[in-house]
């Protein structure tokens, strides 16, 4: 049974290294590609209200509309920067996975491991060479 989705970015490294330790856990999820599919003001909303974050800790800040919409300044309700991220969705912060453990961003990948109902299977390298899990199925301290 599926019960681990990711809004996830294929271009984003951190999203690709997030996807690799859920199935490095045995599951295989949903796959939500947010730029092309964003969610609806209710699923962000909830989404954000799981997690436990304020709207502006998801929003990305280094993207070229958060410039021209002038969002690093204090002036926007949550309503008006949820309204900017669903017109804009690279402005939504990602990867945020959600599973029965919780909901969460995850940045840096290895967040996705508080949360993954299942035990790493075997080792995992973050793209950049990073060793995050060992031949064991267990975290490696850094």
């Amino acid at each position: 049974m599926n019960n681990i989705t990711i809004y996830h970015n294929p271009a984003c490294g951190t999203s690709r290294n997030t996807l690799e330790l859920i199935r490095n856990s045995g599951a295989e999820p949903t796959i939500i590609l947010y730029l092309e599919t964003p969610p609806s003001r209710e699923e962000l909303t909830k989404l954000i209200a799981d997690m436990g974050i304020t709207v502006r800790e998801l929003l990305r800040k280094n993207v070229e509309p958060y410039e021209q919409l002038g969002l690093a300044e204090d002036k926007f309700t949550d309503s008006e920067m949820i309204e900017f991220m669903l017109q804009h969705p690279i402005l939504i912060n990602r990867p945020v996975v959600v599973t029965p453990l919780g909901t969460r961003l995850c940045r840096p990948s290895e967040v996705v491991l508080d949360i993954l109902p299942e035990s790493q299977q075997g080792a995992f390298n973050k793209e950049d060479g990073e060793k995050v899990i060992d031949e064991s199925g267990k975290r490696v301290k850094q």
